[in-house]
């Protein structure tokens, strides 16, 4: 059961972690939830079994590390909750930071029972004392808990104004099973980790601690064709490439400095990225440097392809996005849309009766406008049901645009402007040469009927 753990520590703190730097003090203060509901099953087991064993395993494996202190504050443990009472100011600090306290955080967990309610922003509120006063400190909170505020405070809040004011960083929270609808009120409290069972309670306090000790930290560079960081808004998802399993996905945003936003991601870990732009951009085998922010530079030039009717109007109209050559489709895209995709040269056909075909280059952050008139509409008008087709002639030929199902009396088509054939011939007509053409013009925006 160890083994997790020791394994975290032979990843975490390799001889290069610390070489070269300003030596810093973490400080990771866990608050743990000991109110009553953490009696309650975990994927077959007590919460508060799993959660003191593989806290307890934890805190263990951190002991000998350097620069690295803990402390424990629990919520909950001392006074029962009855159904007319229930005590909010039941948080401790059991055990202040401070050298070699790691036995007392254990002997703490262990004898810990759950018993009380739950003060979540009244435990973070207190954290400001927890602290004492340190000049090279990093403060992390690690709060695990199953349940959300029981005592009408506001721990949003609280949390933001510790943090503004560099009490801490931005919290981790595990949610043990936590119900579905209260899951959004740790959102703005800090990092919100929600876990179902022991593996993933496992899993998620390893990578908590990963993070808060090492702070490595990840920019992804989206580049223009110029090589400048401007692109942004676009999904990225983060792939472990040993396993092929997703990690993250994360759509990529400009901070209020209006530079790349600064992700937090796992280290240990050897990254596919896909963001997914149009085509999606691919780029494998990244590996971060512990403890270090790392800058990842993905080129994805973009400029937009936009489709608008000259005149007249239509309410439906798609048009098929290929690369040019290709014929895999990148998007099928709205003539009411403005869509980007990578700079290049495409294949465009518009989804008009007879199709329009064209190239399209696309050039950075320049939006290429595709004009065509609005169709006019044909309206097919036989003496009797039968089989029918409309064609165009291009260079001497006919190409076919259409043909009917055997069509009752009458049928209508929407046709780009210009000048068409109709052939027909009678469903009750046992000759070919009952065959019929009549040759009709489609304007813009207008209706023609074609009656034979």
């Amino acid at each position: 059961m160890k083994r997790f753990f020791v394994l975290l520590f032979l990843v975490l703190f390799g001889f290069n972690s610390f070489a070269q730097k300003e030596i810093t003090t973490t400080r990771i203060l866990f608050i743990f939830d000991a109110s009553k509901s953490m009696f309650g099953h975990f994927g077959g087991k007590p919460k508060i079994d799993i959660a003191q064993r593989l806290l307890s395993e934890a805190v263990d494996s951190l002991r000998r590390l350097p620069n690295i202190e803990l402390a424990l504050r629990v919520y909950g443990n001392r006074s029962p909750i009855t159904a007319s009472n229930q005590d909010c100011e039941d948080t401790h600090l059991e055990v202040p930071f401070g050298p070699d306290n790691v036995p007392q955080i254990k002997t703490v967990l262990k004898s810990t029972y759950p018993t009380g309610t739950t003060p979540i922003a009244k435990s973070l509120e207190a954290t400001i004392n927890d602290f004492t006063p340190c000049s090279n400190c990093k403060n992390v909170v690690v709060l695990i808990t199953d349940g959300i505020e029981a005592c009408d405070g506001d721990p949003c809040a609280i949390s933001r104004a510790l943090m503004k004011n560099g009490i801490f960083l931005k919290p981790f929270i595990i949610g043990l099973g936590v119900a579905e609808q209260y899951k959004r009120d740790f959102y703005c409290i800090g990092n919100f980790y929600d876990v179902e069972d022991e593996k993933d309670f496992r899993t998620v306090l390893g990578l908590v601690l990963e993070e808060a000790i090492n702070s490595t930290t990840v920019q992804v560079n989206l580049l223009d064709v110029d090589g400048e960081p401007l692109e942004t808004n676009v999904n990225m998802s983060l792939y472990d490439s040993n396993s092929g399993k997703i990690k993250y996905n994360f759509i990529h945003t400009m901070n209020f400095k209006g530079i790349p936003d600064t992700l937090s991601i796992d280290p240990s870990v050897k990254y596919k990225i896909v963001v997914h732009t149009l085509p999606k951009v691919e780029t494998d085998e990244i590996e971060l440097i512990r403890g270090q922010h790392n800058i990842i530079p993905i080129e994805t030039p973009q400029g937009s392809i936009q489709l608008k009717l000259s005149e007249g109007k239509m309410r439906t109209l798609y048009f098929m996005v290929r690369q040019e050559g290709e014929c895999e489709v990148v998007n099928v895209q709205s003539f009411k849309d403005k869509v980007k995709y990578l700079v290049g040269t495409y294949d465009i056909e518009i989804l008009t009766l007879p199709r329009i075909k064209m190239a399209v280059d696309i050039e950075q952050s320049k939006t290429s406008l595709i004009q065509i008139p609005a169709p006019g509409l044909a309206i097919f008008k036989p003496a009797a049901s039968g089989f029918g087709s409309v064609y165009q002639t291009v260079d001497g030929e006919l190409e076919l645009v259409y043909s009917f199902t055997p069509q009752s009396i009458s049928a209508s088509l929407e046709l780009q402007p210009g000048n068409y054939t109709y052939i027909f011939r009678g469903k009750s007509a046992t000759r070919a040469f009952y065959t019929v053409e009549k040759e009709f013009t489609i304007k813009s925006g207008k209706s023609s009927i074609v009656q034979l």
